[in-house]
């Protein structure tokens, strides 16, 4: 029963290298390994220290940003240099399947038998697997419940000696990423309980040693200040992990697992141990402020759950047949691994490539374009990879310049008077001398249609020429003697740029059919545009793929004959 839950858990998690952000982790661990030197200045933007700070402590944010996850992007590089994209997918299944072990670990040590326990393991899965992505923050979702572990271990009688795990992991834990924080927030809630205990004495060593040893990171103990400098910024707000999660809504086993759990420790108040409660106050508060640390729910509630609910279940349902408990679990776990199984999602052990300017990014280095590039946001992490650190990106996922990031809104979007679009634009691409532009068409969660992308291929446009376009991008270069003879033996016609569109547009709904939304959106510019026919084919794409109805998409495509 164990295994096959493991191998559920592996497989289930090991899911295709696809984060937009992973590949400049990635770069910057090749960096830092290869010069043995921090990534300041930041040695793959242009843009990083151009112009004054937008809010009070930017420059200090942004030297965070470079810098407190070198040893995790070391760690991350030595793992794609070992086994590469294959490796580096298990690494990451590894970890999110560790943080459920240990939540079924801690269910184990409560008395519970391997079926309880393996249930707790897989009722943590379905929020962790929103963050199989491959980020040092894995090392957080990790760790948190690593410390418990140790703790839990040493107040049931444990030698001192395992505290002493604690400074250690501390110092690896503050240099990997900025999560390490709550490190001290797990030794708060056990020194606390600990206060009536005859044994408190080597914790509070212990733990006083781990908070001394985790300043010793690039930025010291700034963490507050710096967690201070994120709500300040308006960039930051933007990202959806700093969002707050809905307390009804997507992911809604989260909030199942959430208010279970408050609902439990509520009805026994009198046997929850003050350590528990405190974690439980301190995770909970952590994940509705922000849903990034949903991991952190995943990890506990079920542990309470099973520590909490077992004896209470197990005296209602004593008169059962014991082995019916098992057996339904590891039916529910078999029939799971071949769901999977036949979907193709156990152990993707790949990269994405298909989301990726990989050939745009071969062409440019075998073109040798030279000169500042635009890109869009979620382009920059992998042309950091693929092209840094020569050619310098102009914003990319790690968040540095909130002014530059203005400037590419309204590079990107345009400015609310549309008669002073293309001077705004021309503007901002002289300010920062941009040569050529790479980029993809569309925001795919949202479908939006960049304006951008769409003023670039309206004829007419001599500024910029198209010189090379497929499903995951498009190149421009600026149309001046420089280019002259890259645009007269590689300009390609203006309508590859809605070739692009359409090519873009398939190929994410063919890899992430619950995002059809470009196509909804395309399907609206060819209406405006007059182009029944693109306009018919997007529509009925997208409705193909959304089955929850769209009144308004469903009578346009009536108006055409469609169904």
């Amino acid at each position: 029963m164990a295994a096959l839950t493991a191998v559920l858990l592996l497989g289930a998690f090991s899911t295709e290298v696809a984060d937009t952000d992973f590949w400049w982790h990635l770069a910057t661990g090749e960096y830092v390994l290869e010069n043995q030197r921090l990534p300041v200045p930041d040695p793959f933007a242009y843009t990083t220290d151009l112009g004054e700070p937008s809010y009070p402590g930017e420059e200090r944010v942004r030297y965070f940003n470079l810098t407190h996850e070198w040893l995790s992007q070391a760690l991350w590089y030595c793992v794609y240099a070992v086994g590469g994209f294959p490796l580096l997918a298990l690494w990451k299944g590894l970890l999110l399947a560790s943080v459920c072990g240990l939540a079924g670990f801690l269910a184990w040590r409560s008395g519970a038998g391997m079926a309880w326990s393996c249930l707790t393991a897989l009722a943590a899965a379905p929020t962790l697997l929103l963050f199989a992505a491959d980020r040092p923050a894995l090392l957080t979702f990790v760790l948190v419940p690593v410390f418990v572990v140790i703790l839990e271990s040493w107040r049931d009688g444990g030698s001192d000696r395992w505290l002493w795990l604690l400074p250690a992991l501390s110092l690896l834990w503050a240099n990997s990423h900025g999560g390490f924080f709550m490190g001290w927030v797990v030794l708060g809630c056990y020194a606390v309980e600990a206060l009536g205990s005859e044994r408190r004495k080597p914790l509070w060593i212990a733990a006083a040693a781990a908070v001394a040893v985790s300043g010793l990171n690039p930025s010291g103990f700034g963490i507050l200040a710096i967690l201070a400098g994120y709500r300040e910024s308006a960039l930051t707000q933007t990202l959806i992990e700093w969002s707050r999660p809905p307390l009804w809504g997507p992911p809604y086993i989260f909030q199942l697992l959430l208010y279970a759990a408050a609902a439990l420790l509520v009805a026994r108040i009198k046997q929850v141990r003050i350590a528990h409660g405190l974690l439980f106050v301190a995770f909970g508060s952590a994940a509705l402020l922000a849903f990034r640390n949903l991991p952190l729910v995943a990890f506990l509630a079920p542990a309470l759950l099973a520590i909490y609910g077992r004896p209470l279940v197990e005296g209602k349902a004593s008169r059962l047949d014991p082995r019916l408990g098992p057996g339904l679990l590891v039916g529910l776990a078999a029939t799971l691994l071949v769901g999977f199984g036949v979907q193709g999602r156990l152990f993707q052990l790949r990269a994405a490539e298909w989301k990726f300017p990989v050939a745009a990014t071969d062409f440019i280095k075998e073109r040798n374009l030279a000169g500042h590039m635009f890109n869009t946001y979620e382009y920059g992490g992998y042309l950091i990879w693929a092209l840094g650190p020569e050619r310098k990106t102009f914003i990319d996922g790690r968040a540095l310049n909130e002014g530059v990031y203005r400037d590419y809104q309204a590079l990107l979007y345009g400015d609310q008077n549309p008669a002073q679009t293309a001077a705004l634009r021309r503007s901002l691409l002289d300010k920062y001398s941009v040569d050529s532009i790479v980029m993809n068409g569309f925001e795919y969660v949202s479908g939006v249609v960049y304006p951008l992308i769409l003023d670039l291929g309206r004829p007419g446009l001599e500024d910029w020429k198209l010189i090379r376009h497929d499903a995951q991008a498009v190149v421009f270069v600026r149309n001046n003697p420089a280019n002259s003879a890259l645009i007269a033996s590689d300009e390609q016609p203006l309508s590859g740029v809605i070739e692009h569109l359409d090519a873009s547009c398939r190929l994410y709904i063919e890899n992430s059919p619950d995002l059809p939304s470009c196509a909804r959106n395309l399907g609206f510019l060819y209406l405006q545009a007059g182009d029944r026919e693109r306009g018919r084919a997007a529509l009925q794409l997208y409705l193909s793929h959304w089955p929850y109805g769209d009144p308004e998409a469903e009578q346009a495509l009536r108006s055409l004959g469609g169904n």
